[in-house]
């Protein structure tokens, strides 16, 4: 493996995804549209790294890989393709979707790209904090807030959405016992209508997110709710993520800066004053190519909305999929091959645990498999149509189903691109397979690769400690 040391050197190691970023090895930072011609040549150099440096191997056959040059870079593309589009001083709060890759490395490296969190539970929240946010760039959502999780936003100035009637009437209860100094705005349902696939839509007529602004007497009673609450400044909506085409998010959008004007215009002020535009810029699974772009995004916008970036309203927005899902790639080893009633069968380490929409809803969500021998290079030879599955014990578990691929051995690797976000982030504990570990990962312009810890692999102990290990006798009659 002599090649190899001068591929990736293990000496190399930084302490933080921050650190792995932060530009030290680069001539000029990383442009985005440059790494995404270049994304297959970085994965063949990650993975080559990852076999010599022993990440891995027999007995670590299950390993996650984020190129934190990438995270950086859809970072910068977001921020560049809303501050052209805006007027000059607009103020623009970029807020990632905690949900979407939930690491503490991973928010701060976003942070140090200028990025906010938005949150949706207690968990993300201690996340952000965790990763160093400032409560005034935390935005949250959740249609189940509890009093103590308002409470404590309303205490640290976190800005909060509400979601429906009842909690509007909660926060008056809040704000007359305790002022706050955060921003506090309505979520609106537009019922605009469904994307491609139905569980991420949430803009449909029945949608469980927020206020339906169709029903009857709704948008009235919106209006009111604002005049009565003079601290109600922000308008807040989501139309979906994956599968949503662009313009059925900007006709959201449309609507929500619509009701803005009323309400502003009823109140005979600007009382609302910012909107929460959401996120869900949709991701191609097909291919390298990172399409559709965020200029495109904000083209859609500004096409549907002209006074959506004139200035008279600052704007946040949500993203989540879309920065990391293109620069995440999950490694395993296939541990064993056979046919069975004549279909080769590959099992692997990587399943439902890592990728689990794939394999609960494969139409919805395929991913492409790319192959490489035990050494890193990559795999060649005649296409054999074989199914590639993870380690669980359901008929289900499948990566891929008569997948196109080289004739894999035993020892042989698969990478699985496209996975830096809902995939090996939020892990799935069927089975009670561990955690596997995550590696940031930043390719120099001598071509090293240089990897940090982001999260460990989780250990058996720490798996029996969460399922009640120290409580063993807690059930037994006493």
């Amino acid at each position: 493996m002599a090649d190899k040391a001068e591929t990736a050197d293990p000496s190399e190691t930084p302490g933080s995804l921050s650190d792995l970023a932060d530009g030290a090895d680069l001539a000029d930072p990383v442009d985005l549209a440059d790494l995404a011609g270049r994304r297959a040549e970085r994965r063949d150099l990650a993975v080559r790294a990852a076999v010599a440096q022993g990440l891995i191997g027999p007995g670590s056959p299950l390993v996650c890989l984020l190129d934190t040059d990438g995270v950086r870079a859809s970072a910068a593309a977001l921020t560049a393709a809303f501050a052209a589009a805006a007027a000059p001083g607009t103020p623009v709060l970029h807020a990632f979707a905690v949900k979407a890759a939930p690491l503490v490395p991973v928010l701060r490296l976003l942070a140090d790209a200028g990025m906010g969190c938005e949150v949706a539970s207690p968990g993300e929240l201690a996340l952000a904090r965790a990763a160093g946010i400032a409560p005034e760039r935390i935005v949250l959502d959740s249609p189940a807030k509890t009093p103590a999780e308002l409470r404590e936003a309303l205490a640290l100035g976190i800005a909060v959405n509400a979601d429906n009637r009842q909690e509007l009437q909660r926060l008056d209860e809040l704000i007359a016992a305790a002022p706050t100094r955060s921003p506090i705005g309505v979520r609106i349902n537009p019922q605009t209508g469904a994307g491609a696939i139905d569980a991420l839509s949430t803009a449909t007529a029945t949608s469980k997110f927020g206020i339906a602004l169709r029903d009857p007497g709704a948008r009235a009673w919106l209006v009111r709710a604002y005049l009565d609450r003079p601290w109600l400044t922000r308008l807040h909506t989501h139309s979906g993520s994956q599968g949503v085409p662009l313009t059925l998010i900007a006709e959201g959008v449309r609507e929500l800066y619509a009701l803005a004007e009323e309400i502003n215009a009823a109140a005979g002020r600007r009382q609302v004053d910012t909107l929460d535009i959401g996120g869900g810029l949709p991701v191609n699974f097909a291919s390298d190519a990172e399409t559709p772009a965020y200029e495109e995004y904000a083209a859609a916008l500004r096409a549907a909305v002209p006074g959506l970036f004139s200035g008279a309203y600052g704007l946040v927005t949500e993203f989540g999929r879309s920065l990391p899902a293109k620069h995440g790639l999950i490694l395993t080893r296939v541990e064993y091959t056979k046919v069975t009633g004549g279909r080769p069968i590959a099992l692997t380490h990587a399943g439902v645990q890592v990728a689990t929409r794939t394999v609960y809803a494969p139409a919805a969500w395929p991913l492409r498999i790319v192959p490489y021998d035990a050494e890193g290079v990559p795999l060649t030879g005649p296409p054999v149509a074989q199914d590639v599955a993870g380690p669980a014990c359901f008929a289900g578990d499948l990566l891929a189903g008569a997948r196109e691929l080289p004739q894999l051995s035993p020892g042989d690797l698969i990478a699985v691109p496209d996975t830096g976000a809902y995939a090996f982030t939020a892990h799935y504990g069927y089975n009670s397979l561990p955690r596997p570990a995550v590696h940031g990962f930043t390719v120099t312009p001598a071509g090293g690769v240089r990897f940090a810890l982001a999260r460990p692999a989780q250990s058996l102990a720490e798996i029996v400690a969460e399922a009640g290990g120290a409580l063993g006798d807690a059930l037994l009659a006493p």
